[in-house]
C-alpha cells in the first residue's frame, strides 16, 4: 500500500484565533505521527483570515519539536517571495536540528493576491518565469561547497536537503522532470491539469542524485466519519471555504450547517464540484472506495490527505479512519 501524507494549513476557525490553530496542528502532527502518516506538511498562504502557516519554517520547527519520527515539511515555500539564500538557511537550520525529517516543497505562486505579494517582496521584481533559475540556486546552496565558492549557506551547505516540486498545471510537471526531484501535484484543490501533468512528468523524467525515477504524491481530500451523514455534514465548512474564496469573500474556517448544498447558486455548485473534483466524502466504505479508484486512476506513489475539518476532535478522527483504511488496503 503507498504511504499516506497530511496536508495541514493551520486552520483558523471562526470564534477561535491563530494560538490555538497551532494548538490543534501540534496535536494533529502527534496524533498523524501515532497512525504512521509519513510526512506533515505546512503550507505558505499570506492575508489569507482562514489560514495561520503563513510564517512556514517556524511553524514547521513546532511541529517537528512535538514530535520524534514523522518527516515535517513545507507544501509548499512559494519560492518567489524569498531570496533563495535565505529559504537555505531556513531549512538547513530545520534539518541541523531536526536531521533525516525536513522536506522543502517549492511552489512559484505567491500564495496570496498581488497587492500583498508586493507587501512581502516591497515590489515586484521578482518574477515568477525566473523560478526554475531559483530552485537551481537553493539545491545548489544545500550541496558541498565548490571551489572558489563565495556565497554560502550556512547552515544548509552539504545537508542536500530533500527538494520537491509543487504544481497545479504542467509547468510545474515539467520542471520536475528535468531536475529530477519527485513532484507533488494540488490535486485537492485545482485537479483539471493532474492528468496531463502526470503524464509529463513520468515521460520527461531525468534521473538525477535525488532520485532515479519517477515519484508522485498526489493532494487528496478526504472527510471520513462514523456515518456518510456526519460526513457530508463536517464537509459543508470546507464547501463554504472554497466557495467565499473564489467569491472574493476569504473568511476564517466555519462550522458545519445542514443542507448547506441545497441554498447554493448553479456557480457556487459548479465551484465545489471543479475544486473538490479529487476527494472522498463519506463513512469508511465510501471513503476507501473513494481512494482505490484514485490511486488506481492515477498510480499515486503517495497521497497527500487533506482533511480540512471545523471540530478538531472529527478531524482527528477522520484521520483515524483513512488510517485504518490504509492498513485494510495493505
Amino acid at each position: 500500500m503507498i504511504p499516506f501524507s497530511v496536508l495541514d494549513l493551520s486552520p483558523i476557525l471562526e470564534g477561535s484565533d491563530a494560538a490555538q490553530s497551532f494548538r490543534n496542528t501540534v496535536d494533529l502532527a502527534q496524533h498523524a505521527e501515532r497512525l504512521r502518516y509519513r510526512r506533515y506538511w505546512l503550507a505558505e498562504h499570506h492575508n489569507m483570515p482562514g489560514i495561520a502557516s503563513a510564517a512556514t519554517a517556524v511553524l514547521i520547527a513546532r511541529v517537528a519539536a512535538a514530535t520524534s519520527t514523522i518527516r515535517v515539511g513545507a507544501g509548499g515555500i512559494m519560492l518567489p517571495n524569498h531570496a533563495p539564500l535565505v529559504i537555505a538557511e531556513q531549512f538547513g537550520t530545520l534539518e541541523s536540528l531536526f536531521p533525516g525529517r525536513i522536506d522543502l516543497g517549492l511552489g512559484r505562486a505567491p500564495g496570496t493576491d498581488q497587492l500583498t505579494a508586493r507587501a512581502l517582496r516591497r515590489n515586484l521584481s521578482s518574477d515568477a518565469d525566473q523560478f526554475p533559475q531559483d530552485v537551481v540556486e537553493l539545491m545548489h546552496y544545500f550541496q558541498t561547497a565548490e571551489t572558489g565558492q563565495r556565497v554560502h549557506a550556512v547552515p544548509g551547505e552539504g545537508l542536500n536537503v530533500p527538494v520537491w516540486i509543487l504544481g497545479s498545471s504542467l509547468f510545474g510537471a515539467t520542471l520536475a522532470a528535468e531536475l529530477g526531484l519527485p513532484f507533488a501535484f494540488a490535486s485537492h484543490f485545482a485537479p483539471a491539469h493532474m492528468m496531463a501533468a502526470l503524464a509529463i512528468y513520468r515521460e520527461h523524467f531525468q534521473p538525477s542524485a535525488q532520485l532515479d525515477r519517477p515519484y508522485v504524491m498526489l493532494g487528496f481530500n478526504v472527510i471520513a466519519a462514523d456515518t456518510g451523514e456526519e460526513a457530508r455534514f463536517l464537509a459543508s465548512s470546507v464547501q463554504r471555504a472554497f466557495v467565499n474564496s473564489r467569491s472574493g469573500r476569504p473568511s476564517r474556517l466555519q462550522p458545519p450547517i445542514q443542507d448547506y448544498e441545497q441554498g447554493l447558486t448553479p456557480h457556487e455548485r459548479a465551484i465545489i464540484e471543479q475544486v473538490l473534483n479529487c476527494s472522498a466524502i463519506g463513512a469508511p466504505r465510501a471513503v476507501r472506495e473513494g481512494l482505490e479508484t484514485f490511486i488506481a486512476r492515477t498510480g499515486a506513489d503517495e497521497l497527500m490527505i487533506a482533511s480540512h475539518i471545523f471540530g478538531h476532535t472529527a478531524r482527528l478522527r477522520s484521520y483515524t479512519i483513512t488510517a485504518e483504511i490504509r492498513d485494510a488496503m495493505s
